[in-house]
């Protein structure tokens, strides 16, 4: 799979649902914060031309919840993204 380069972190795209990554998107969003740095996982959706982000975590990380359980990601998806939308996730190396 390919392998992106965030804030020193190394991903890995493991999900690019019809083609929603864009390298430069997720860069530009990602450069002025460290807020996603935690995550173990990073979902990335398209909503009228934004693209929004959110994280999630593995089920062993102690910081996981109900709401941040990469277990539950698809139910995410179904509720909180448009519906049919373009996506990506990329996963913490």
């Amino acid at each position: 799979m390919k392998k992106i380069e965030i804030n020193n972190n190394t991903y890995e795209l493991i999900k690019d649902y019809k083609n929603g990554f864009e390298i430069d998107s997720i860069i530009e969003k990602c450069k002025e914060t460290d807020f996603f740095d935690i995550y173990d996982y990073i979902l990335g959706d398209w909503a009228y031309g934004k693209l929004r982000l959110k994280g999630f975590f593995n089920q062993e990380n102690p910081k996981c919840n109900n709401n941040n359980n990469y277990n539950k990601i698809d139910d995410y998806i179904k509720k909180y993204c448009a519906y049919e939308c373009r996506y990506f996730i990329i996963k913490k190396k």
